[in-house]
């Protein structure tokens, strides 16, 4: 099939001032990559014309007509030539007369109306947790009276899917992170000469700072997460509603053992991730700067002073106890559908992270001066 002629825009030979339209001015020729820059080039170069003729078209459509209106400012020109048909289009383009699109509205009070609905989400979500903080503290004087009729299948259940599982990606990610740090360390500090200080700085950033901080991150992505969808599918499935019939609370034998689970497990896997880091950082400084692992043991205890692993501990059952009520916060507010299960469970994750955060910015404010 023969490709139609493109647009095209050239001089009358015989009156130089008298532009000739040529081809075919349809939608899909002007569609053509360069096609409109071609035609504005040569519009540019044939300046103060006299005339229009259009009578080479060999076809237009609206477009083309459209295209050549807005060229002439929306009026015919003088001297204009063209053939009936072309003629019907110019017609219709006059009687329609300029376009003008009606004024959007700025919607009033919409920015506060969703200021307004934000607030009350937040407030909403600080009552529940506040309501949930202080169930979790009647629970636990209930526990504390009576632990022999307390949930220990449920506690012992909950360390071993949040904890035990979880010392495989703890163990994997603190080891690369302690590898990481050793070498970029190593490389700044052998710069200058200071290569005997690299037990000091992976000591106390591993032990106080980003041990607890890398496990709680991870645990709040796997753990928390499971415990939001677990919760999650008990509300789709009714569990929740049958608990309550059978006279089961939630917050006895879901969230209390949930919670004292992660502030109990959390500080060990605080433990297992120094010591993984550190190990990942021992490795790369033997073989980045010779440091044997014996000199690294020997020197970690006077480089890191007794009180940072206490802190690094305290964090741990901090943010643990933390994950697991963001964790059953969010679980319980699902609704009984798949999409309120899935954004539960993605709430959940972020706002764990952005509450464990927080808390570390806690701690460094308020344990500044301990432990140097």
């Amino acid at each position: 099939m023969q490709k139609p002629a493109p647009p095209a825009l050239a001089v009358d030979p015989a009156h130089l001032s008298v532009i000739v339209a040529s081809g075919t001015w349809q939608v899909h020729a002007l569609a053509d990559a360069g096609v409109i820059g071609q035609l504005d080039a040569a519009l540019a170069r044939l300046t103060k014309p006299t005339g229009w003729d259009l009578t080479q078209i060999t076809a237009i459509d609206h477009i083309g007509a459209q295209w050549l209106w807005n060229v002439w400012g929306k009026t015919r020109p003088p001297g204009l030539v063209l053939t009936g048909r072309q003629d019907e289009f110019f017609q219709r383009l006059e009687q329609a007369g300029p376009l003008t699109l009606p004024e959007v509205q700025k919607p009033r009070w919409k920015q506060l109306i969703r200021l307004g609905a934000r607030t009350q989400s937040l407030t909403g979500h600080l009552v529940d947790v506040v309501g949930l903080l202080g169930q979790l503290m009647f629970d636990l004087r209930r526990f504390a009276l009576n632990p022999r009729r307390g949930p220990w299948k449920e506690i012992s259940s909950n360390i071993y899917r949040t904890g035990y599982q979880a010392l495989g990606i703890t163990a994997l990610v603190g080891m690369l992170i302690g590898v990481v740090l050793s070498y970029l360390s190593a490389q700044q500090l052998h710069s200058f000469g200071g290569d005997i200080y690299l037990v000091n700085i992976l000591g106390m950033s591993i032990i106080r700072e980003l041990g607890p901080l890398l496990a709680a991150i991870l645990v709040a992505g796997r753990s928390g997460s499971s415990i939001t969808a677990q919760l999650g599918v008990m509300r789709v499935n009714e569990e929740l509603d049958a608990m309550l019939v059978m006279g089961l609370p939630h917050g006895f034998r879901l969230i209390m053992p949930k919670v004292l689970a992660l502030a109990i497990a959390m500080p060990l896997l605080v433990i297992w991730t120094d010591a993984m880091a550190l190990l990942g950082g021992m490795v790369a400084a033997n073989l980045e700067l010779g440091l044997s692992p014996r000199y690294f043991l020997h020197k970690l205890p006077d480089a890191v002073p007794l009180a940072n692993y206490w802190i690094g501990i305290g964090k741990g059952v901090v943010f643990g106890g933390l994950i697991a009520l963001v964790a059953c916060h969010f679980g319980f507010r699902i609704k009984a559908n798949t999409e309120s299960l899935g954004a539960g469970t993605t709430s959940s994750v972020v706002t764990a992270i952005t509450v464990v955060i927080l808390a570390d910015a806690v701690f460094a404010i308020v344990f500044s001066g301990v432990g140097f």
